[in-house]
């Protein structure tokens, strides 16, 4: 079984390093092997999460690098696997034929790798070794048409964005091995930090919790995943599903007896989970653009599974996280779709969309009504499961979870309106913006930065190929399906399999009162229409400006960083350098002062003494004959008189 689990990570890395370094030469082959390889990875999956594998290899000594598809690790893996094959089978038929087809395979591959590898790690060095590369490769998906300067700094900041908040999960690997962790028996494994004592436990949870509400565009992170949407539909769709933006809250998910343990983390997790649900819920009411809509819906449904995590809802946050891959997957594949059909981006501008094609319009609807929290569909099922674990945890924390449920179908039924809407209908009279939204509907066709690029494919084309119409009716299905997981019998053993029993169930008036609500909005918002609501200006540009959090980020982080930076840099080169410069040039002139002093009168002491030396010698050369007997007779005359002197003193 090990071995079934190594090839689930190895089967998708290794296939995607090859197409990567492939090159063009290797754009004919890679949607058959990137296909092959997903579906590969699929079938591993299920067999590792029917079986419960664990392995293990030596990486640094007591740190072993650490799998398992045990517990909430199985489940996602599959969802991981599966999202992906419907992504690259979608993509088969988007990416055109003068695309770098082996590269955009085989990065999307080697993501969804590491993201296996994230979430079947049992030990900290094997999920930071995931984790770090999920996010260079998101990277480089992003920024993926790189000679667009836009796409570029996106990438940029959705980058630096993420690895700030990254920093806290070494901060928490650190506060680990210093918190007293038996690393020669546990190896930092996931499931024991709760064990790590004194202080060193709520550094860890800060750092986790930091790390995680990063990854997953939770408050006040939220703003990266609005520039992520410069990258290929395809790219968003895995990237927003199972992957990356859910990587923090499974995180949060798997690591709850952590959170509850700090004393702390619980409330400060479910909270913030919340206020991203509700926030950014409004975020997207008020955007005019499908994929920003999509983008922050994003935030608000993942919003919900971190909620789940600090109200000890596991079950309830898994169920959400499977409905909303299949969901948000399905509805960012049809969006990219139209908006390489249509050649627009703005909601106006794909009035009509979904009437082009009745495939892509019905798969659209299911993912919608899902999200919008619509029964009998997947999301509404999920979302009063995890509400229920709130509700134990604090009335108010489930009265601010189900005003961002109804704000989901806010959003999700507007997008559904313009897209259903005939495009030559005239414009009900009680709409003041029409003609601005006219303006934008034509503006909109000439924006280029959020279609997919895909050559070939005729503005206004009706034409869905069989591999997106493939990937729409398998999702939609699965949307559909996933509802079920929800009522007693499979949510029991849901949570049997991640080891979740004993959590706060929904009762009936719960699930009434979430679906009235639901249904009430969503009916609410397509009699109204466009219509405006009356809401103050500087409130509906600040949700447009999604918060304006990147601003502020800038403003309080980007900008001192930078500054202290130019500070720094200018005590360098005024302080620093002139002081070096100003050592050396005295070195210099110590060391000439000290060849003028010192060395001349070492070399004229040296001389006289050569010269002593060579006058003694002349000395005593002088009674030197050549002559032994000369010799001798001198040696007897001095030895007489010393023989005398001896005699004398004696």
């Amino acid at each position: 079984m090990s071995a079934a689990l190594w090839a689930l990570v190895a089967v998708p890395l290794a296939t995607g390093a090859l197409l990567a370094a492939g090159g063009r030469r290797a754009d004919r082959y890679a949607p058959g092997a990137a296909v092959a390889a997903s579906a590969a990875a699929l079938g591993l999956a299920v067999y590792a999460a029917a079986g419960r594998p664990t392995a293990e290899a030596p990486l640094l000594a007591g740190l072993p690098f650490g799998l398992g598809a045990y517990g909430l690790s199985g489940p996602l893996a599959v969802a991981v696997a599966a999202v992906t094959l419907a992504v690259l089978v979608h993509s088969v038929g988007d990416m055109g034929a003068k695309e770098p087809r082996a590269r955009f395979f085989g990065l999307m591959l080697l993501f969804s790798g590491a993201m296996l590898v994230t979430v079947t790690a049992t030990t900290l060095p094997a999920l930071l070794m995931g984790w770090e590369f999920m996010g260079a490769t998101s990277w480089a998906l992003i920024g993926f048409r790189w000679r667009d300067p836009v796409r570029a700094e996106s990438a940029g900041v959705a980058f630096v964005t993420t690895r700030a908040a990254d920093l806290g999960l070494y901060l928490a690997a650190g506060a680990a091995l210093a918190g007293g962790q038996d690393t020669g028996r546990t190896g930092l494994a996931l499931d024991r930090l709760h064990e790590v004592s004194g202080p060193w436990l709520h550094l860890l949870t800060a750092g986790v919790i930091a790390a995680a509400l990063g990854k997953s565009a939770q408050l006040p992170f939220s703003f990266w995943l609005s520039r992520a949407m410069q990258g290929p539909s395809p790219v968003s769709a895995l990237l927003h599903s199972a992957t990356m933006v859910v990587a923090g809250a499974y995180l949060l998910l798997r690591l709850q007896p952590l959170l509850a343990a700090s004393g702390w983390g619980d409330d400060a997790v479910a909270w913030t989970g919340a206020a991203t649900a509700l926030a950014l819920g409004l975020v997207a009411v008020a955007q005019r653009d499908l994929k920003q809509l999509l983008a922050a819906s994003s935030c608000a449904q993942i919003g919900f599974m971190v909620l789940a995590a600090g109200a000890t809802a596991t079950t309830g946050g898994t169920l959400q996280l499977l409905a909303h891959a299949a969901a948000k997957s399905l509805a960012f594949l049809v969006a990219g779709f139209w908006l390489t059909a249509l050649g627009a981006a703005s909601l106006p501008a794909l009035r009509g969309a979904a009437r082009r094609n009745r495939l892509a319009g019905a798969a659209f609807t299911v993912a919608a009504l899902s999200l919008a929290g619509v029964p009998p569909l997947s999301l509404w099922a999920a979302k009063d499961v995890l509400l229920a674990g709130a509700l134990a945890h604090s009335p108010a924390l489930y009265a601010a979870g189900l005003a961002a449920a109804v704000v989901s179908a806010v959003y999700s039924v507007r997008a559904l309106w313009y897209v259903w809407r005939p495009p030559g209908a005239p414009e009900p009279a009680h709409l003041p913006a029409a003609a601005a939204d006219a303006r934008e509907a034509g503006e909109g066709s000439a924006r280029p930065t959020h279609t997919t690029g895909a050559p070939g494919r005729r503005p206004g084309a009706r034409t869905l190929p069989v591999p997106e119409a493939l990937s729409f009716a398998a999702l939609a299905l699965a949307v559909a399906a996933l509802g079920a997981l929800a009522l007693p019998g499979p949510r029991a053993a849901v949570a049997d399999r991640i080891g979740a029993r004993g959590e706060a169930a929904p009762y009936a008036w719960e699930f009434a009162l979430s679906a009235a609500l639901a249904l009430a909005a969503s009916a609410a918002v397509w009699a109204r229409g466009d219509r405006r609501v009356p809401v103050p200006a500087r409130l509906t540009a600040a949700a447009s400006a999604w918060l304006g959090l990147e601003a502020a980020a800038r403003a309080l982080v980007v900008r001192p960083v930078r500054r202290l930076a130019a500070a720094l840099a200018a005590f360098d080169d005024r302080v620093l350098d002139r002081g070096v410069d100003g050592l050396a040039r005295g070195t210099v002139r110590l060391a000439a002062g000290v060849d003028r002093g010192v060395e001349t009168a070492l070399d004229g002491a040296v001389e006289r003494v050569g010269a002593a030396s060579r006058a003694l010698g002349r000395l005593a050369r002088r009674p030197q004959t050549g002559q032994v007997h000369t010799y001798l007779a001198q040696a007897v005359a001095a030895f007489t008189v010393l023989a005398a002197v001896f005699v004398l003193v004696r």
